[in-house]
């Protein structure tokens, strides 16, 4: 397979990258998360650390399946205070990480990495600061009500282009990569090796 191979399952970062125009196939890459954040963490390595080395890995487990194939892995690290947050297990978990960032300021680090042939070509990783307006009990089970269960399909339990938008008194950084992906630099890559005209 040639072309452009996303390793990650990741339906927003897919719908990102079809909507500026990039052709592309979808294959997730398994890869046991929480062991490589426990360890690496444990050494004391940075969120962005670790959101690049997973993107690494994914990229070279799919990249190895696909020859010839420009395959992008992608990872996100939620941070807060020292603490690291995974996506919630169901609603339960979804509110109390949300109780746990309200009314604090967190960051979201996305990386972006590209393999061919096992060979890694570039990265990009970047990182936004997000804070969460002190909401109410009440506004809190109003947003699980709505949301449902896609709460869990976000390291953050919250969805910025929805509901999510919400929760939040300010926010700095590229919207692109609170959504998962540092997609402009990822464009400008794209467009050096060939694949998008430039």
């Amino acid at each position: 397979m040639s072309g452009i191979v996303l390793a990650s399952g990741s339906a927003t970062r897919r719908a990102m990258l079809e909507a500026a125009g990039v052709a592309l196939a979808v294959s997730a890459a398994a890869i046991d998360e929480g062991e490589v954040k426990a360890s690496m963490q444990a050494e004391g390595a940075s969120p962005g650390d670790v959101a690049e080395m997973l993107a690494g890995m994914k990229a070279r487990r799919i990249s190895l399946r696909h020859p010839g194939a420009l395959v992008i892995g992608a990872d996100q690290m939620l941070e807060c205070d020292g603490v690291w947050y995974d996506k919630p297990a169901d609603r339960d978990a979804a509110r109390a990480q949300l109780l746990a960032l309200r009314g604090r300021t967190h960051t979201l680090t996305s990386t972006a990495l590209a393999m061919r042939d096992g060979e890694r070509l570039w990265h990009s990783t970047d990182t936004a600061r997000l804070t969460m307006r002190s909401f109410s009990h009440l506004f809190l089970e109003t947003y699980l009500d709505a949301v449902g269960p896609a709460v869990q399909s976000s390291v953050g339990a919250y969805q910025l282009e929805g509901w999510g938008a919400q929760l939040f008194a300010r926010i700095e950084g590229d919207h692109f990569t609170i959504l998962g992906l540092p997609l402009l630099p990822l464009l400008g890559f794209l467009r050096d090796q060939g694949v998008l005209p430039s």
